[in-house]
C-alpha cells in the first residue's frame, strides 16, 4: 500500500514536472519566435522601395516561415535559417536587428539596392555560414566583429562602395572553415594582408577592383587549395612571387592593370596545368610568350594586352582546343622571319575562338590567306596597327561569325571584297589609313547592323554607295581623305548618327536640308571639300552638337540664325568659305564654344565683345576685310558705329529742337505784335496829350539874368566849345533850368 501510494506521488510529481518543462518550452519557443518575427519586421521597415513587392506577403495572414526569402528550421520550430532575397528589387538598408535571427546561417541580400553601413551586430550570429551582400551599394567598412561568426565560409561583399584596409580580425575565420572571400569592385585601401596565407581553406580570393597598393604577399604561396585568384585593376606592383605559378590548383589567374613586372615564367603551362584563365593585361611584364602555354590544355582566355612582351608568337597554341579568347595587343610582338604567319593557321584548329586581338604589334608581311579559316564563331578580329600588307583576302566572307574588323593602320591596298558584305551581324569596320583603292562596295548596305563605319585615309573614289542608307543603326561615320566624289546623298542621313565625317574629299553640290533630321549628332566634319549653296538652318534641329567643321568650301550666304538653339556647340570652323554677313551676336551666349574659327570669309560689321570673343585666343576671324570692333586684342579697327550713334542722336535732337525753336519764334512774333500794337497805342495816347498841354513860355533875358544871379560864376555848371551852361531858380514855384550862353 505504501509502495503503491509512494509510486503516485513520484508519478504526479513527474507529470508536474513534464508538465512545467513543457509549459517552460513553449514559453521559450513563443518567445524566440516572437525575437525572429520582430526582426523580421524591422528588416521590413528599413525597405523603402520595393519594386517586385516582395514584402506584400510579410503581413500577419501568413506566419512568419512563409514569408517569401524566408526560411525556418525543421528540428527548431519558428527559427529562421536562411534569408534568401536576392534580386528582389529593394531598396533600404540593414538594421541592428539582423542580429536577433541567431539561427541563421545564410544570407544573401546580393542584387539589390541595400544602402548604409553594414550593422556591426551580424557579427552575432555564430552559426552563420553564408554572407552574400554583393552588388549593392553599401557603405563604410567591413565589420570586424565578423571574426566572431566562427563557421563562416562564404564572404561576398563585391560591387558595393566598402571602404578602409580588409580588418586583420578576419585572420580567425581564414584560420577555420573560410573557402571564399569575395570583395571585389569596392574601394578598399592599405595591401593585401599576409594572414591570408594562413587561411588554408580559401579556395576562392578576388580583391579585383580595390586601391590596394604593395605587392602580393609571398604567404599567399601556401594556399594549396586555392583555385581563384584576381587582384586586377589596384595599384599593386613589384615581382609576382614565383611560387604563385606553382599553385597547381589555379584555375583563374587574374593580375591585369597593375604595375607588375617581371616575366611569366616558360614552365607556366607545365606549373599550371588546370589553368582556364590567366589575365594579365595593362603591366609592364616583359620577355616572350611562354611556348609551354600549349601545355595547359584547358585554357580558354588567355589575356596579355598592353604589356611589354616582343618575340615571336608560341607556334602550337592550336593544340588549346577550348581557347576563347587570346588577347595580346599592344605589346611588340612579331614575326620575325617576315611573312610567317604560321601561329594563325595553327589557331584555325581552335573551333571555339571568338576574339582574337592581334593590334598594337610589329607583325609585318602580306595578309596571311588562313586567316579565313579561323572558326566561323569568330566575332572580334583586330590586326590593327601593325605592318601588314598585300590585299584583304576574298574569303573574308568565310567569317560569318564577326561582328567587329579592326584593319586599320596597315599597308593593305587593293580594293575591298565584295565577300565583306556577307558579314550581316557587323557591327564595326574599321579600316582607316591604309591604302585601299577602288569604290566602296555598292553591297555595304547589306551590312544591316553596322554601328560603326570608317574607311577614312585611304584612296577610295567614286560616289557615296546609296545604299549605306539601309544601314539604319549606324553611329559613326567616316569617309574622310579618300577621292570620293559627288554630292552627299541624303539616303545615308539617319538620325541614328553621332558622328559624321566626310572631310578631305571632293564632294561638291548643296548640302542636304536633311541634315537638321540627325538629332543625335554630336560631331560633322564637312571640311575640304567642294561643297557650295548655303549652310542648312536646318542644321540649328540638332541640339545635341558640339563639332561642326565646314571649313575649305565654297559655302555662300549668312549663318542661320537657329544655330542660336546649338546650345552644346564647342567647336565652330567655317574658315576659308565665301560666308557673308554679321557675325551673330548669339554666339556669345553659346556657353560650351570655345573654339571659333570665322578667317577668310566676307562678314562685315562689329565684332562682338563678350562670351568666346572676350578670349582672343580662342577666335579667329582674319581676312575679313570689313570687320571692325572687338576686343583690342583682335587688332580690329574701331567701328563707325558710335559716330553713326552721334549723328543719329544730333538728328534725333533736332527733330526735337526744330518745333521747339519754331514755337518760341512764333512766340517772340506773337509778344512783338503785342508789344508793337501796344506802343503805337502809347504814343497815339502820349501825342494827344501834349496837344492838350499849354505851350513853352516865354521867358525875357532879364528874368533868366536874375534866375541865374546875373550868370554869376556861382551857378557856372560847365562850359566847352559851345558855350557855358548856368543853373537858375525859376519863378515863385522855383523850379529849377539850365540856361546855355552861346
Amino acid at each position: 500500500m505504501k509502495k503503491a501510494y509512494f509510486l503516485l506521488q513520484v508519478s504526479t510529481f513527474l507529470s508536474l514536472l513534464l508538465f512545467s518543462f513543457q509549459t517552460y518550452l513553449a514559453t521559450a519557443l513563443s518567445s524566440a519566435n516572437e525575437t525572429d518575427k520582430l526582426a523580421l519586421l524591422a528588416i521590413k521597415g528599413q525597405i523603402t522601395q520595393d519594386i517586385h513587392g516582395i514584402m506584400n506577403s510579410w503581413n500577419e495572414s501568413l506566419h512568419f516561415c512563409d514569408w517569401m526569402g524566408v526560411t525556418c528550421s525543421r528540428r527548431h520550430k519558428g527559427r529562421v535559417t536562411l534569408l534568401s532575397l536576392e534580386s528582389c528589387g529593394l531598396f533600404g538598408s540593414i538594421p541592428p536587428q539582423i542580429g536577433n535571427l541567431s539561427f541563421l546561417r545564410g544570407i544573401n541580400l546580393a542584387e539589390n539596392n541595400f544602402q548604409r553601413k553594414i550593422p556591426q551586430e551580424i557579427g552575432c550570429l555564430s552559426r552563420l555560414r553564408f554572407l552574400n551582400l554583393s552588388n549593392n551599394a553599401l557603405q563604410g567598412e567591413i565589420p570586424g566583429n565578423l571574426s566572431f561568426c566562427s563557421g563562416l565560409e562564404v564572404l561576398n561583399m563585391s560591387n558595393n562602395m566598402l571602404v578602409g584596409k580588409i580588418p586583420n580580425s578576419l585572420e580567425t575565420l581564414g584560420m577555420k572553415r573560410l573557402n571564399t572571400l569575395f570583395l571585389e569592385s569596392n574601394k578598399l585601401t592599405g595591401t593585401i594582408p599576409k594572414w591570408l596565407g594562413n587561411a588554408s581553406s580559401l579556395v576562392q580570393l578576388s580583391l579585383v577592383s580595390n586601391r590596394l597598393h604593395g605587392s602580393i604577399p609571398v604567404q599567399l604561396q601556401k594556399l594549396q587549395n586555392l583555385s581563384y585568384l584576381g587582384v586586377s585593376s589596384n595599384n599593386l606592383s613589384g615581382i609576382v612571387p614565383p611560387a604563385i605559378y606553382n599553385l597547381s590548383s589555379l584555375i583563374f589567374l587574374r593580375l591585369a592593370y597593375n604595375q607588375f613586372h617581371g616575366k611569366i615564367p616558360n614552365d607556366i603551362g607545365l606549373t599550371l596545368p588546370n589553368l582556364q584563365v590567366i589575365v594579365c593585361g595593362g603591366n609592364y611584364f616583359t620577355g616572350r610568350l611562354p611556348v609551354s602555354l600549349s601545355n595547359a590544355s584547358q585554357l580558354e582566355k588567355i589575356a596579355f594586352e598592353s604589356n611589354n612582351f616582343n618575340g615571336p608568337m608560341p607556334p602550337n597554341l592550336g593544340r588549346l582546343s577550348a581557347l576563347e579568347l587570346l588577347g595580346l595587343n599592344s605589346n611588340q610582338l612579331e614575326n620575325i622571319d617576315g611573312d610567317d604567319f604560321s601561329f594563325i593557321a595553327s589557331l584555325t584548329n581552335c573551333s571555339k575562338l571568338s576574339i582574337l586581338d592581334l593590334g598594337g604589334n610589329s607583325f609585318k608581311g602580306h595578309w596571311p590567306t588562313s586567316i579565313v579559316n579561323l572558326s566561323s564563331r569568330l566575332e572580334y578580329l583586330s590586326i590593327q596597327e601593325n605592318q601588314i600588307s598585300g590585299r584583304v583576302p576574298d574569303g573574308i566572307g568565310n567569317l560569318i561569325g564577326l561582328t567587329w574588323l579592326a584593319l586599320q593602320q596597315n599597308f593593305l591596298k587593293g580594293e575591298i571584297p565584295n565577300s565583306i558584305c556577307k558579314l550581316e551581324r557587323l557591327n564595326g569596320l574599321l579600316s582607316y589609313d591604309n591604302q585601299l583603292s577602288g569604290t566602296i562596295p555598292s553591297s555595304i548596305g547589306n551590312l544591316t547592323q553596322l554601328l560603326y563605319l570608317d574607311l577614312g585615309g585611304n584612296n577610295l573614289e567614286g560616289e557615296i554607295p546609296l545604299n549605306l542608307g539601309n544601314c539604319r543603326q549606324l553611329l559613326q561615320v567616316s569617309l574622310s581623305y579618300n577621292n570620293i566624289t559627288g554630292s552627299i546623298p541624303k539616303e545615308v542621313i539617319t538620325s541614328t548618327i553621332t558622328y559624321l565625317d566626310f572631310s578631305g574629299n571632293f564632294l561638291f553640290g548643296l548640302l542636304p536640308l536633311k541634315l537638321g533630321n540627325m538629332t543625335n549628332l554630336i560631331s560633322l566634319f564637312l571640311s575640304h571639300n567642294k561643297l557650295s549653296g548655303e549652310i542648312p538652318s536646318t542644321l540649328g534641329n540638332c541640339p545635341m552638337m558640339e563639332d561642326l567643321y565646314m571649313q575649305d568650301n565654297l559655302l555662300t550666304g549668312s549663318i542661320p540664325s537657329t544655330f542660336s538653339a546649338l546650345k552644346s556647340l564647342k567647336n565652330l570652323d567655317f574658315a576659308r568659305n565665301n560666308l557673308s554677313g554679321q557675325i551673330p551676336k548669339y554666339f556669345q551666349n553659346l556657353t560650351l564654344l570655345h573654339y571659333l574659327n570665322l578667317s577668310f570669309n566676307e562678314f562685315e560689321g562689329e565684332v562682338p565683345y563678350e562670351g568666346v570673343f572676350g578670349n582672343a585666343s580662342a577666335v579667329s576671324i582674319v581676312g575679313n576685310r570689313h570687320l571692325c570692333g572687338g576686343i583690342q586684342k583682335v587688332g580690329l579697327p574701331p567701328c563707325k558705329v558710335q559716330a553713326s550713334l552721334k549723328k543719329n542722336k544730333w538728328f534725333h535732337n533736332l527733330k526735337l529742337v526744330i518745333p521747339i525753336v519754331s514755337c518760341s519764334i512764333l512766340l517772340a512774333v506773337l509778344l512783338f505784335l503785342i508789344f508793337f500794337t501796344w506802343a503805337r497805342r502809347s504814343k497815339r495816347k502820349a501825342s494827344s496829350m501834349l496837344q492838350t498841354q499849354e505851350p513853352f513860355p516865354k521867358i525875357s533875358f532879364a528874368e533868366l539874368s536874375q534866375a541865374t544871379n546875373d550868370f554869376s560864376s556861382a551857378n557856372l555848371i560847365g562850359e566847352g566849345s559851345f558855350g557855358s551852361v548856368y543853373k537858375g531858380i525859376m519863378g515863385e514855384n522855383g523850379m529849377l533850368v539850365a540856361v546855355k550862353v552861346l
